[in-house]
């Protein structure tokens, strides 16, 4: 999914600019958090958003997420996997399909 090339031109920004002393992981939750925040506004007041807008914000969320990863030495690929394998066990596509009710109600 994530390319290492992409996370090396992460680090190399943050270096560039000496802000690696502001993304301890808690500075970077907040951050995920605002710009989650932002992006959720491109709704606010209905379904239909500028794309464009969009597209900006939800850059934000995942280059906030890459740089948390990154600095917790995790890797985003294997998170990504490992999550969607427990959510798959709660969600069999026989009960989930077609339907958004949580697991434990299923």
């Amino acid at each position: 999914m994530t390319e290492q090339v992409l996370i090396q031109e992460l680090r190399q920004f943050v270096a560039e600019r000496d802000w690696g002393q502001f993304h301890a992981p808690d500075n970077l939750a907040k951050s995920i958090a605002i710009e989650a925040g932002e992006l959720l506004e491109c709704f606010q007041w209905g379904t239909e958003a500028d794309v464009e807008h969009v597209r900006e914000e939800l850059a934000d969320v995942l280059t906030y997420g890459l740089l948390l990863a990154d600095r917790l030495g995790l890797d985003a690929d294997e998170i990504v996997r490992a999550k969607l394998e427990v959510t798959r066990s709660k969600y069999p596509v026989e009960t989930a399909r077609g339907r958004s009710t949580k697991y434990d109600r299923l």
